[in-house]
C-alpha cells in the first residue's frame, strides 16, 4: 500500500502541509482522468466508492467492491500507471443504504460491506455510522455512534489479513452530494464537537480491544464551512475555521477529511491543506463538467448532424430521470419548469446517477460514433468547449469526442492537483 495517507499528519508536523484529492466517482470517463492526471503529476491517485454507489449487494452500480477495485485496476494498467500509487477508499461505510431497516439488521449489512470492501483490497476506510436507522431515537448520541464505528473496524480487522487499512472516522453536515436547502449560513465544527468525537472514539475503540488500531485513524471528518446546492457554493473563509487548525496542535496524528469541497475556487484548496483538511472529497464537480462536455458536444452535433439521425443526447436523458424519478424527486423542487433546469444544471448533479442507464448510454454511443463520422471544425470547439479549443489547436489534445470530455474533467482535478503536494512513496 502507499504511504501518502500514514504520512500526512507526519508532514503537517514538520510544517510541510500536504494533502490529497479523493476523487468520489465510479464513472469510467471520470476514473481515466484522475488517472491522467496522476501520470501528469506524478503522483499516487486515491479513487473511492461510496455505499450506495457500491457495496455487497451490487448498490446503484450493481459493482461489487471487488467488480470496482476491477474497473479502476484495468483502466490504471491500460494507461501504464504503478498500481502501488494507487489507492482505494470506501465512503460513508455504514448502515446509510439500510436506514429505514432497524439497526440489528442494518449494521449487519453495514459490517458484510465493509468485510467485502476490506477483502477486496481497499485500503482507506471511512467508517460512519451516524446515520438513524428505523428503531433509533433521533438525533443518535455520540456513544452510539461511537460503538457503532467500532463494531464496523473490528469487522474491517478481521476481514484484513495482514494488509491493514487506514481509517477515516467522523461525518459531515449536510448529508453526502451536497445540501438540498437555501445556503444562507453554514456552521462550522466546533472545536468542542470535534475534540469530544475524538474523546469518545478512542475511548470506545479502547474499551472494544481496539486501542492498537488508533494510530492508524489517520482523519477526521468535520465541516470547514464549505458547502454546495442547487445553485450556490459557500466558499472557505479559513478565520471561521482556525479553531479547527488549532485543535490540530494537540492531535498531532491526524488531519482532518473535507467533503463536498466541489466548486471551490483554486486558492479555497491551497487554504484547506494548509490548515490541515489534507483529505479534499470531490465527486459531483467531476460528473457536473463531463455533463456540460456532453452537452456542448450534444449541441456540435446539432449543427452537423441531420435532426434525424442525431442521438437527442440531453432530451434523452431528461425523459430517462422524468421516468425514473428516485434519484433526484427528494432533492430537487419548485414546478416543473424548476425542477426541468435543476435536472439539468444543478450544482448537486443528480443527473450522475442515470449515465449507466441503457438508453442514455445508447444515447452516448451514438453521440461519439456520429461526431467521429463528422470532424468538428475548430470554430465550432472554441464556441462550445473554448478550453479543449486552445489544446487542440496547441497540438495538445486529440479532438476525439472521449479525449475532450476527459480533458474537461480534467479541468477540474487540475485545481486539486495544483493544491495537493503529493509527496513520493
Amino acid at each position: 500500500m502507499s504511504n501518502v495517507l500514514l504520512h500526512l499528519a507526519e508532514a503537517r508536523r514538520h510544517g510541510v502541509p500536504r494533502g490529497i484529492y479523493s476523487v468520489c466517482s465510479a464513472h469510467p470517463w471520470v476514473l481515466e482522468a484522475a488517472i491522467d492526471q496522476a501520470l501528469e503529476d506524478k503522483s499516487d491517485v486515491l479513487i473511492e466508492a461510496t455505499s450506495n454507489q457500491v457495496n455487497h449487494l451490487g448498490g446503484y452500480t450493481g459493482m461489487l467492491p471487488e467488480d470496482f477495485r476491477r474497473r479502476v485496476i484495468d483502466i490504471a494498467a491500460g494507461k501504464g500507471f504503478d498500481e502501488s500509487r494507487l489507492i482505494l477508499g470506501g465512503d460513508h461505510l455504514g448502515p446509510n443504504p439500510w436506514q429505514k431497516q432497524p439497526a440489528p439488521a442494518a449494521m449487519g449489512e453495514a459490517v458484510r460491506m465493509v468485510e467485502a470492501y476490506v477483502r477486496a483490497g481497499f485500503q482507506k476506510i471511512h467508517l460512519d455510522a451516524s446515520m438513524a436507522c428505523a428503531d433509533d431515537r433521533v438525533p443518535l448520541a455520540d456513544e452510539t455512534v461511537a460503538r457503532r464505528a467500532a463494531v464496523l473496524c473490528a469487522a474491517a480487522e478481521q476481514a484484513s489479513g495482514g494488509n491493514k487499512p487506514v481509517y477515516v472516522i467522523g461525518t459531515e453536515v449536510p448529508v453526502p452530494g451536497g445540501a438540498t436547502e437555501s445556503l444562507t449560513e453554514l456552521a462550522v465544527t466546533s472545536r468542542e464537537a470535534a475534540a469530544e468525537t475524538l474523546a469518545i472514539h478512542r475511548r470506545v475503540f479502547k474499551d472494544a480491544g481496539l486501542e492498537s488500531v488508533w494510530p492508524r485513524v489517520i482523519a477526521l471528518v468535520v465541516q470547514p464551512g464549505v458547502e454546495f446546492n442547487h445553485d450556490s457554493v459557500v466558499d472557505y473563509d479559513p478565520a471561521r475555521a482556525l479553531h479547527l487548525t488549532e485543535l490540530l496542535k494537540d492531535e498531532e496524528g491526524l488531519v482532518y477529511e473535507a467533503h463536498s469541497t466541489d466548486y471551490q475556487r483554486p486558492e479555497a484548496y491551497r487554504n484547506l491543506v494548509r490548515d490541515g483538511f489534507a483529505i479534499l472529497k470531490v465527486g459531483p464537480a467531476l460528473t457536473f463538467a463531463m455533463r456540460e462536455a456532453l452537452a456542448a458536444l450534444s449541441s456540435i452535433e446539432t449543427e452537423l448532424v441531420a435532426q434525424g439521425q442525431c442521438s437527442q443526447l440531453m432530451a434523452v436523458l431528461d425523459r430517462v430521470m422524468v421516468e425514473d424519478r428516485r434519484h433526484w424527486e427528494h432533492h430537487y423542487s419548485g414546478d416543473e419548469r424548476a425542477m426541468r433546469l435543476q435536472r439539468r444544471y444543478s450544482y448537486s448533479d443528480r443527473a450522475r446517477y442515470y449515465w449507466t442507464a441503457p438508453e442514455v448510454m445508447k444515447a452516448v454511443e451514438k453521440l461519439i460514433g456520429n461526431l467521429r463520422r463528422t470532424a468538428i471544425p475548430e470554430t465550432m470547439l472554441s464556441a462550445f468547449l473554448p478550453e479543449e479549443y486552445r489544446r487542440v489547436r496547441a497540438g495538445a489534445l486529440d479532438p476525439d469526442p472521449p479525449s475532450l470530455i476527459i480533458h474537461h474533467i480534467r479541468q477540474v482535478l487540475r485545481a486539486y492537483a495544483g493544491a495537493c503536494i503529493a509527496p513520493t512513496a
